[in-house]
């Protein structure tokens, strides 16, 4: 099934004041030897009732594509959650893309993220490989182009804009952002049917570009992508990564505890636990937690968020 088609059934069933719709996300693992720990911890998840579950897409080798297939195989068809698979450009080939889109068409897979991706190591630029797509709209048109309405296809949103285009200053100039949204609108023109956000710790930037995305004609589900903050060294690397604009407040309370890292953890639940919160209270009624393939905080959160577990 499709993972919009879940959200909206589970909404449409829950009415205005039922229980969210929230699901998870994990990192592919690196090596075969990884998979069975990973699914263990997925299948301990599941038991509280995610709409689906999504996979990153690790890029490599063809090994490491199989890798990432067989996870996700196994998600859908022995663990049994719907599943989505993350897919980039990165190093991707038309063939080596439709390779995998095969593959988890043939174990019942019929979710995909469509990413650019990163650069290839080594590269500050984005870089398509010969035979390849240097966009996440191109990848999303290939998917729609070949396989019809198979697929639910989820683009990424981000709130403060794609890191590419913030700048020194620490955000996006009005014009990026602005584009930025009209690239996000043509991607679901193009066929995506759901958004997931970038992470982000300032609730009010969510809401915000909620609204100017619906302003700009998107109509489609957009899901917060809410990181809850396990290490300060988790937490630093991945706001350098993304961009991220962290709130005062947020600096203000991690500095003092960024040592102790149950304290870091303990904060984390409680950050992410306001955030879904006033995200809930403001009527938008799914949250996708990034777990980083960890599971203490993740439940620790929805556990407390009301109408969750």
């Amino acid at each position: 099934m499709k993972a919009i088609e879940k959200i909206r059934e589970a909404l449409d069933g829950r009415g205005d004041d039922g229980e969210p719709v929230f699901s998870f996300e994990f990192f592919a693992p690196r090596k075969k030897a990884d998979v069975n720990a990973l699914l263990d911890l997925i299948g301990r998840l599941v038991v509280h009732g995610p709409a689906f579950c999504d996979l990153t897409w690790r890029t490599g080798s063809l090994a490491t594509d199989d890798v990432t297939l067989d996870m996700v195989g196994k998600m859908q068809n022995a663990v049994g959650v719907e599943t989505m698979m993350h897919l980039t450009c990165t190093n991707m080939p038309v063939q080596r893309i439709d390779r995998a889109l095969d593959r988890i068409k043939s174990d019942g897979i019929r979710n995909v993220l469509a990413l650019r991706g990163d650069p290839p190591t080594g590269q500050l630029k984005f870089v398509p490989v010969p035979d390849g797509y240097g966009s996440g709209l191109d990848l999303v048109k290939h998917i729609k182009e070949k396989y019809g309405d198979y697929f639910g296809i989820t683009v990424a949103g981000y709130p403060e804009g794609h890191p590419d285009v913030i700048g020194s200053n620490g955000v996006a100039s009005d014009e990026d952002y602005q584009n930025e949204l009209a690239y996000l609108k043509r991607k679901v023109d193009a066929g995506a049917d759901l958004i997931i956000t970038q992470l982000f710790f300032d609730t009010d930037i969510f809401l915000k570009f909620v609204n100017d995305c619906r302003q700009v004609g998107i109509t489609c589900p957009i899901v917060p992508g809410i990181m809850p903050i396990g290490t300060y060294k988790g937490f630093a690397r991945m706001t350098s990564i993304c961009r991220t604009k962290i709130p005062a407040e947020v600096s203000a309370a991690l500095e003092p505890i960024k040592d102790n890292d149950e304290a870091v953890r303990n904060y984390g639940i409680h950050l992410g636990t306001e955030m879904c919160k006033k995200i809930l209270a403001s009527g938008i009624k799914t949250l996708h937690i990034y777990t980083f393939n960890k599971e203490a905080s993740a439940v620790a959160v929805l556990m407390v968020v009301p109408n969750t577990l």
